[in-house]
């Protein structure tokens, strides 16, 4: 966190030989004075709201990056039919209140954090919703989802599912790490 120091009336001793009190009275961060009630103050309950779209962007991106990384290549590394076996329990064992959590709470979490927000912060917050409603959200919709389908039909062959899907897949944990990216340097202008 950047802290800007207002050079008014700034003696040359150390700011550690300034009492705390006359310090936090000189202390800007980001133009919000520190001292206390008013309308300038940090207010430390707009921190839950970000730091929850924090943790639900990584859980996704952590998710996405551990499939794309060594889940579908173990599945590459066994035969074929084996690997659509594996694949077909995963999908139906994915689908469970934990994933919905991080899937749908992320982008309504930066959404909402960007509502309560002002200046720079709410931007970021709203960049990183965007980011992870296209990126993670749609793609997962319009992509993932039916090949998945498929393959849970029987009507895509694992050659064909899992380079296409792997590459998806990565597409959505970029965008879930850019996601967390955005939510902290929201975070930082709080």
């Amino acid at each position: 966190m950047k802290i800007n120091v207002s050079p008014i009336n700034w003696p040359a001793r150390s700011i550690r030989h300034i009492p705390p009190q006359e310090r936090r009275s000189r202390m800007r961060l980001r133009g919000r004075c520190m001292d206390g009630p008013g309308p300038y103050a940090h207010d430390e309950g707009m921190l839950v709201l970000p730091l929850i779209a924090l943790v639900l962007h990584g859980a996704l991106a952590g998710l996405f990056y551990a499939f794309s990384m060594s889940v579908m290549p173990a599945l590459n590394a066994v035969e074929p039919a084996q690997a659509e076996t594996v694949m077909r329990s995963v999908n139906k064992k994915i689908l469970n209140p934990w994933l919905y959590v991080a899937f749908l709470g992320a982008p309504v979490a930066a959404l909402v954090a960007g509502l309560f927000a002002d200046g720079p912060a709410a931007v970021w917050f709203f960049a990183a919703a965007g980011v992870n409603f296209v990126g993670s959200f749609v793609v997962t919709v319009a992509i993932n989802v039916p090949m998945n389908n498929a393959v849970d039909a029987g009507t895509m062959p694992w050659r064909e599912y899992s380079p296409r899907w792997t590459a998806w897949n990565t597409v959505r944990a970029a965008a879930s790490l850019a996601g967390l990216a955005l939510v902290g340097v929201g975070l930082a202008w709080l």
